[in-house]
């Protein structure tokens, strides 16, 4: 990400966030957006409507937390920043209010095998963490521990976030968060859904290692 300058990646990251309300993921002003930027990250500005967001209003956070621009980051910066520091390949951050994977987080559920799409989010299961006040350091922590191991998680009574690559690839990761969500809830209106075993998600895991590969790894529909 570092080879596109300032200017042109904050247009990436508004493309993104209205590209989240199309997609169905988000609503308003809700959610936040960020991508990887020299020493730190930008980030979509604090309670602002998509809509109406220009390049010079999205803000440059360093990793120690510190912004000299003119707007606020979003109140869930810490999430982001700690996801980057943590994660030293993630190169995009997207956290939704998203319907389906709300729902589950007020239920505090995970999201279990029941499909082998979850291995998106690299493992067996998409863990629910622990609620805390949004915008604080312990809902970062919580993240982080649901987050192990994984590129997604749900938060308790919030949402979610995931992160990946770029702009485009964590896009379509919360777009299949939401989807594997909605698919959950209504699979289990008809009854307790059959969960994949661990060896079997194993194999899926491994068949992902090369998923969206054109020269022979896996395709998948």
């Amino acid at each position: 990400m570092d080879g596109c300058n300032r200017e042109a990646l904050a247009r990436r990251v508004i493309s993104t966030c209205l590209a989240m309300e199309t997609r169905g993921i988000n609503q308003g002003n809700a959610g936040n957006v960020s991508v990887r930027f020299g020493d730190g990250f930008l980030i979509t500005p604090s309670g602002m409507d998509y809509a109406r967001l220009r390049a010079d209003d999205i803000v440059q956070v360093d990793l120690d937390g510190q912004s000299h621009d003119r707007l606020q980051p979003s109140s869930e910066w810490r999430m982001h920043r700690d996801i980057y520091t943590h994660y030293p390949a993630a190169g995009a951050v997207l956290h939704a209010h998203s319907t389906f994977a709300t729902a589950l987080s007020c239920l505090r559920l995970d999201i279990p095998a029941f499909h082998y799409m979850v291995a998106v989010a690299g493992g067996d299961r998409i863990r629910c963490a622990d609620y805390a006040l949004f915008g604080s350091q312990e809902l970062s922590d919580n993240m982080l521990a649901a987050l192990e191991d994984r590129r997604a998680c749900l938060l308790g009574t919030h949402g979610m976030i995931c992160y990946h690559d770029d702009l485009d690839r964590v896009l379509r990761l919360g777009v299949e968060i939401e989807a594997l969500a909605k698919q959950y809830h209504f699979a289990c209106q008809g009854g307790q859904p059959v969960l994949l075993d661990t060896q079997q998600m194993r194999a899926v895991l491994d068949r992902f290692a090369d998923y969206g590969k054109q020269s022979g790894g896996a395709d998948e529909d």
